[in-house]
């Protein structure tokens, strides 16, 4: 685990070394550090959407002393995971565009509107709403803290969550509806959280129509 000062001194490290500007999205754990919403985080993880940028970072994070891990250890043989590294006993997960089933959509792109630059390295906040998202497609109690944490602390724009499932749904992400659903409502009843009613009914109006359109005949 580490803090938000062992954080930044990843970064600034892997920004000092780094030979060119590399651009990156964080989610999850770490963006909700650089955005305030916790402390600490068990690992980094990180978006890219440029090949060569993924390379860079991890060639510089090895020159560092970072070590590979086998990335079957952690999420066995699922599709799009990332490459995975140990530097300073945190461990780095490494992802591109797609983050298992989440796709980092142009619009999650956008509403990363917080900046950090760390000499080179050039770190996007994923916005929370997104982080809300992403959070919701895991089974891990430590998401589930997170997405407590997350809608108990900031205003929440609700229209975002809604057409942001929609998007993920039409990116290929069959399950982000009823992943929101069920979390949201699973939190709901435990009174962990507050989510509208007209919201989980937007929602669970959203997954009787995804059923129904896979349910058409395709054209022949």
């Amino acid at each position: 685990m580490i803090d938000i000062q062992q954080q930044e001194e990843m970064f600034t490290s892997i920004g000092e070394k780094i030979e060119k500007k590399i651009s990156v999205y964080a989610i999850g754990g770490t963006a909700m550090m650089l955005r305030s919403i916790k402390n600490s985080t068990f690992d980094v993880d990180l978006v890219f959407d440029k090949v060569n940028d993924r390379e860079d970072f991890v060639f510089t994070l090895k020159k560092l002393g970072a070590k590979e891990i086998d990335r079957r250890l952690v999420y066995g043989l699922q599709k799009d995971t990332p490459i995975m590294l140990d530097f300073e006993n945190c461990r780095f997960d490494l992802f591109m565009e797609k983050i298992i089933t989440s796709r980092f959509s142009e619009k999650m792109k956008k509403r990363a509107g917080q900046i950090h630059e760390f000499g080179n390295l050039i770190i996007k906040a994923a916005d929370y709403h997104d982080i809300l998202i992403m959070k919701s497609v895991t089974s891990r109690v430590k998401d589930l803290d997170d997405i407590t944490s997350i809608i108990n602390k900031k205003r929440i724009n609700w229209e975002i969550i809604l057409d942001e499932a929609r998007e993920q749904v039409a990116l290929g992400n069959e399950h982000a509806i009823l992943s929101l659903g069920e979390k949201f409502e699973k939190l709901s009843n435990q009174k962990a959280i507050h989510v509208p009613k007209e919201v989980l009914d937007g929602l669970w109006k959203l997954l009787e129509k995804q059923i129904k359109e896979k349910r058409k005949p395709m054209k022949k």
